[in-house]
């Protein structure tokens, strides 16, 4: 991290010290608190030179001149060769599929966004080569230089779960356990939706680094039902604020079935997550556009917030809800009448577009990065974009923690105390706030219209891992947590690095005396 450090430090100068720190043997004392630059002390290796591998010191001592691209900073090349080294162990040439499969074992896909353009570029540099293709380290810094800090923190297990091929195999054996309950029925209700066959059960993660994993039937499109619900929601109080949202829905939990025609005191719905709350949150949405234009709004918006991964529409489903709609169109004539409506908001055009919301298709990998934007604070880890705000994603957390999983939400908030929320289409999109989210999807549902194996997955997971929002993290025995180094080092509420910091500083602070009140006046002994 202190290479790091010392290449921002290097990149924010200007031309002037750059060479002077190149030919005038400067040295720098990056990561400390004085940050002084000396002419007479000897040059310094980097920190993390001390965090290297043997074979990664003996390939950095053999180069007695690196062939350093002409206007490339020297920082620059020698954190390109240590992590060119590290990846290696020390030789000079490896297999490109060994480095695939090391970039793998951090999480990191070929796919994602970042780094596909240097996957593609390594894959078509060798063509011509006879035999398995190879790398190098001059193909490696040609193809790797926009993102040495990405692989630079994924390869030193920076990321938000370090060692994740470790965490992996717990959930892939969660998955098995879930894929034994046999219990529930396909949601009937809307023909389309008794159309999937109830044996499709597919988990997908992303982190908050963008590391990623699936396993299942996790590219089957399915219709995000009321799973959409949060998201629309975020999506209105991004672009309206919660003030003007908050006129006309509420934030309690109703304590009714999620289609019952109620209101609360003020007459206004619940919350946003029952049917006449997302009614009304969908006449908020860009109310004075047509429709054509408020559903490629929304298409856009959630292509965004997946990373531009597969987004659909089921016109199928759309139509099916529309005609066994029967529920919604009582729920939207009785908004009508307690005038809960925006003013000059159109009833039908409302519905009509809830339906259609209701009918946006997902996979359980683009709706796992959904889930990962919100548990990011609405930037998306793939692409890096903000695409919602801050209050957006703190007020949709919350909702989704106290209301989100039907008439289930007191016990699932109890039993696994993370923000999530459920659809009849069998999809659970699960949130774990600055760390990863999560898409289940299987399609039988029990009484309250969970998904059985979606429910039985979550439960698992938090009986594993100590992501309950009230584990304690400095004192528990029997969870694992995944975003520790080691048993030794505590996870600390401002970050890895911060908390570091924070340690280093309390242990060379003086120490207060005992005896004197915090913030009182040094007397004379």
């Amino acid at each position: 991290m202190h290479c790091l450090k010392a290449l921002g430090a290097l990149g924010a100068t200007g031309p002037g010290l750059r060479q002077r720190f190149k030919h005038a043997g400067v040295s720098a004392r990056v990561g400390g608190e004085s940050g002084v630059w000396s002419r007479t002390q000897p040059p310094a290796l980097p920190p993390c030179w001390a965090a290297a591998s043997p074979p990664t010191r003996r390939a950095l001592h053999r180069q007695k001149a690196p062939d350093v691209d002409e206007g490339q900073p020297k920082l620059m090349s020698s954190m390109e060769d240590l992590l060119f080294y590290t990846i290696t162990e020390g030789e000079e040439m490896i297999p490109l599929s060994q480095f695939i499969s090391a970039l793998r074992k951090t999480g990191l896909l070929t796919s994602d966004p970042r780094i596909r353009d240097c996957v593609r570029q390594m894959r078509q540099s060798p063509r011509d080569s006879v035999g398995p293709a190879m790398m190098d380290k001059k193909l490696f810094r040609r193809c790797a230089g926009n993102n040495i800090m990405l692989l630079t923190k994924a390869f030193r297990k920076k990321f938000i779960i370090p060692n994740f091929q470790e965490m992996t195999p717990h959930i892939d054996r969660m998955y098995a356990s879930a894929q034994q309950q046999e219990s529930g029925k396909v949601a009937n209700y809307i023909p389309q939706l008794a159309k999937f066959s109830p044996d499709l059960w597919g988990v997908s993660l992303c982190t908050i680094d963008g590391q990623r994993h699936s396993v299942g039937d996790t590219k089957v499109p399915f219709c995000l039902q009321s799973c959409v619900k949060p998201l629309e929601y975020a999506a209105a109080v991004h672009e309206c604020g919660s003030e003007r949202v908050h006129h006309f829905v509420g934030k309690e939990p109703s304590g009714f079935k999620f289609n019952k025609l109620s209101l609360n005191d003020e007459d206004k719905p619940h919350n946003p997550m029952v049917n006449a709350g997302a009614i009304v949150i969908s006449s908020l949405i860009k109310p004075d556009s047509n429709k054509a234009e408020r559903f490629d709004y929304v298409m856009e918006y959630l292509k965004r917030l997946s990373g531009e991964e597969y987004v659909g529409f089921s016109n199928a489903t759309f139509q099916s809800e529309r005609e066994t709609g029967d529920r919604n169109y009582a729920i939207g004539y009785y908004l009508k009448e307690k005038k809960c409506f925006p003013d000059n908001a159109d009833m039908t055009a409302a519905l009509d577009f809830y339906f259609q919301l209701c009918s946006i298709e997902v996979t359980c990998e683009s709706g796992s990065v959904m889930a990962a934007t919100l548990a990011n604070g609405g930037i998306c880890p793939i692409t890096g974009e903000r695409v919602l705000s801050s209050e957006a994603v703190r007020n949709t957390l919350s909702l989704m923690h106290s209301c989100g999983m039907y008439d289930f939400s007191g016990q699932f908030a109890f039993h696994v105390g993370l923000p999530a929320k459920s659809g009849v289409s069998g999809a659970v999109l699960l949130v774990v706030p600055n760390v990863m989210g999560m898409m289940c999807w299987s399609p039988p549902l029990d009484r309250l219209g969970n998904s059985v194996r979606g429910i039985h997955f979550c439960q698992e997971l938090l009986a594993n891992f100590n992501f309950h929002n009230y584990d304690n993290l400095r004192h528990f025995t029997k969870k694992h947590d995944p975003r520790r180094r080691s048993d030794e080092e505590p996870v600390c509420p401002f970050g890895r690095e911060h908390g570091a910091e924070r340690l280093r500083l309390s242990h060379s602070a003086p120490r207060r005396r005992l005896g004197r009140p915090r913030g009182s006046r040094d007397l004379p002994d």
